[in-house]
């Protein structure tokens, strides 16, 4: 496969589309990788929802990535072009991938497919299957373990902080976020993995995170 985005088929299912990471040469689906782009003035942009005309760049979704195609001209090998590469590329779309999330929860709770707080949460796992739950990263450590304790099999994603999670659920602060099964959910499971290649929060010995000026606490009903 080429690394122009073409596609090549996994033996144990010939519908998922692969990508090569330019740095490791590896063929991995679509979701383990962030695409790239070069716009006209020869700068590398990264294409986080997959729109931007051009060529397709591909890497691992990790910051070590990003950092090192840099250090190793992959981008300019791969476009056979001199391009430049923004300081901070990885922080770009580390901030882009969160905005994606608090942007794509936010259509989820204005379509009524999302609900937070800790209660509501739970009783929404305790009758009905979930898309995927959020939780803050600097939420305390026991609701979290509750929250996961009764998500069974749903993807669980701890990759926002409570502000970020309250900004899209209507808030100042949220701890937990139920989404429901559907397009959005899958889109946030995808974009959640993607972020937390990029997302590094400390963790402290009671099992929280230092993120935020947290831990909220989810007896407030966050």
């Amino acid at each position: 496969m080429t690394g122009n985005g073409g596609q090549e088929d996994r033996p144990e299912d010939p519908k998922t589309p692969l990508r090569r990471c330019l740095v490791t040469g590896e063929s991995r689906p679509k979701p383990e990788l962030v695409r790239f782009v070069i716009d006209p003035e020869g700068t590398v942009v990264p294409d986080v929802a997959e729109e931007l005309p051009g060529r397709g760049l591909w890497l691992s979704a990790s910051r070590s990535m990003v950092e090192m195609a840099g250090k190793r001209k992959a981008f300019a090998r791969a476009a056979r072009r001199k391009v430049t590469v923004p300081e901070g590329l990885a922080d770009t779309v580390a901030r882009q991938l969160a905005a994606r999330c608090v942007e794509t929860l936010g259509l989820a709770r204005r379509s009524g497919q999302a609900v937070s707080g800790f209660e509501r949460v739970a009783e929404r796992l305790r009758g009905e299957r979930a898309g995927a739950v959020f939780q803050a990263v600097d939420g305390a450590v026991n609701g979290r373990r509750r929250i996961r304790g009764l998500a069974a099999d749903a993807p669980v994603v701890e990759v926002l902080t409570a502000a970020e999670l309250g900004q899209a659920m209507g808030r100042e602060r949220a701890v937990h976020v139920f989404v429901g099964p559907g397009r959005l959910a899958e889109r946030l499971r995808i974009d959640g993995q993607r972020l937390a290649g990029f997302r590094d929060f400390p963790e402290t010995a009671d099992g929280s995170f230092t993120a935020g000026p947290g831990p909220a606490d989810e007896r407030t009903g966050s």
